[in-house]
């Protein structure tokens, strides 16, 4: 059984964003799509599908947020700690993807309830090789928690 999978990166750097698409693509992730949003707040309005995101056909719930930290309008700490503490979205695995090597991020990111924590690596088939981990552990063997949004069957 194949299922589809939604990936949401919540990132603000063009070259990265464009980066990790192709490095996306390059993983043959061939169930999987990827949204981006480059901001904090579009990341929570997203995943609470309001404003522009309310079409959950064109905007799914993703099965994993790729999550940079140092984000304009709201930080990725901060998009960490609203979603734990929605309780129809809690479960929704969240992946760290950001530059910092810094101990006080990775603690606090996981204190926040991080699943994981990567730091972005340097050059394209590095990262291939990132999404490609991703896509075997988060996307083929790791159990998916259910989502249950209010009103939504």
């Amino acid at each position: 059984m194949t299922t589809a999978h939604t990936i949401l990166l919540v990132e603000d750097d063009p070259n990265d964003i464009l980066l990790t698409q192709r490095a996306f693509r390059k993983a043959n992730l061939a169930n999987a799509s990827m949204q981006v949003v480059s901001d904090g707040d579009a990341a929570v309005f997203y995943l609470s599908g309001s404003g522009e995101y309310a079409d959950r056909e064109r905007y799914p719930i993703p099965t994993l947020v790729l999550l940079d930290l140092k984000l304009p309008r709201r930080s990725g700490h901060e998009v960490l700690a609203w979603l734990r503490q929605q309780p129809e979205l809690k479960r929704l695995p969240a992946i760290i993807l950001t530059s910092s090597q810094e101990n006080i991020d990775i603690n606090h990111a996981y204190d926040l309830g991080a699943n994981s924590y990567l730091v972005k690596p340097i050059g394209l088939t590095a990262l291939i090789e990132v999404m490609q981990t991703l896509k075997l552990y988060w996307l083929l063997l790791n159990e998916q928690p259910e989502i249950r949004l209010s009103g939504v069957e």
